[in-house]
């Protein structure tokens, strides 16, 4: 399991790593709020700071970070799969993942950065996301039940049933210097 990832460019600084309770620091309250609130709901106890020079490359970044973080989480016995459908208020939004390692996002919110936002975790978490809003006109609402579907789906995916949930078998990798 991954202590810690950092990731540092020219545009942002970022670190994650899991703690004892969830504690996202950005700069960006919105998006601080659905950071926790996918931690949470994900079951993961994240610590994430960050900053960055301009609001897409740090959402951007934060989200390739994240990403490559949870990917470094999965078990090689992870259940694999996850579904949600949350509503919240107007709000209905269903997210579907499988974090077998082929990268892939379908689906679209309101906000450009925020599609952004899965569409970049989806590849760097190695996961299939498709996401779609059901019903919903309050985009707070949407995005925010988009956060808490992904993270609960997410949540059933990483779940360690202890047999490899593939036809391939295991999936084995090597880092080398």
């Amino acid at each position: 399991m991954t202590a810690s990832l950092e990731r540092k460019t020219k545009e942002t600084t970022i670190t994650v790593s899991l703690g004892e309770a969830v504690a996202i620091d950005t700069g960006l309250p919105f998006f601080d709020h659905m950071l926790a609130t996918f931690a949470k709901y994900a079951g993961l106890p994240l610590v994430l700071n960050a900053r960055g020079d301009l609001r897409h490359h740090l959402m951007e970044d934060v989200a390739l970070t994240v990403g490559a973080f949870v990917r470094r989480l999965t078990p090689a016995t992870a259940a694999r799969y996850g579904e949600r459908t949350i509503p919240m208020d107007d709000a209905l939004v269903q997210v579907v993942i499988d974090v077998g390692g082929r990268a892939y996002f379908e689906g679209k919110l309101a906000s450009k950065l925020y599609t952004h936002w899965l569409r970049s975790f989806a590849t760097a978490s190695e996961s299939t996301v498709h996401l779609r809003v059901l019903r919903g006109s309050d985009r707070h609402h949407i995005i925010e039940a988009s956060f808490k579907a992904l993270g609960l789906a997410l949540r059933q995916a990483l779940r360690d049933d202890g047999v490899v949930f593939s036809t391939k078998g295991s999936i084995e990798w090597k880092v080398t210097p």
